[in-house]
């Protein structure tokens, strides 16, 4: 019984050392600059199997394909820009977290500030007819209950 245990127990220790070993992805840079920019651009761009999961904290196989996709471009002296564009005309615009500023994202990056810019102009207008109701003249009969109020209150 205590040997079926240990059996078990090693079995299961391979197993999650195997998967653990199995994340793990060393890339050697001779720049810390390279290193940075790697870190940096695997962070920006969205893993397309996990919906909202970056590539560089990705397990999925197509994100360790981008990752190293990044890493060959940057060894072979690419710019950002150009590793970016390469990765996009690959894979897609949706692996950007970040969508780029075209005619098919203006709706996208302007909704925001154009709803800020009608919320601005429905509370001015709400200010605005507030002070026109509390400002409208009164009523003859209205006039009259005022006065009367304000002269018992001055004659007691």
């Amino acid at each position: 019984m205590a040997l079926i245990r240990l059996i078990l127990a090693l079995t299961l220790l391979a197993m999650a050392s195997g998967a653990v070993a199995a994340g793990i992805e060393l890339r050697e840079f001779d720049d810390p600059v390279k290193e940075k920019r790697y870190h940096d651009l695997t962070a920006s761009m969205r893993c397309p199997l996990c919906e909202n999961q970056a590539i560089n904290d990705s397990d999925a196989p197509i994100s360790a394909d981008m990752r190293e996709r990044v890493y060959r471009l940057l060894e072979d002296g690419r710019s950002d820009t150009e590793i970016i564009n390469h990765m996009v005309q690959r894979f897609g615009e949706y692996i950007l977290y970040n969508p780029r500023l075209e005619s098919r994202t203006y709706l996208l990056w302007g909704l925001p500030f154009a709803l800020v810019l009608l919320g601005a102009v429905i509370v001015v207008l709400m200010v605005r007819a507030r002070r026109h109701a509390s400002a409208k003249a009164l009523s003859a009969e209205e006039r009259q209950r005022i006065d009367a109020l304000i002269n018992r209150k001055g004659s007691s």
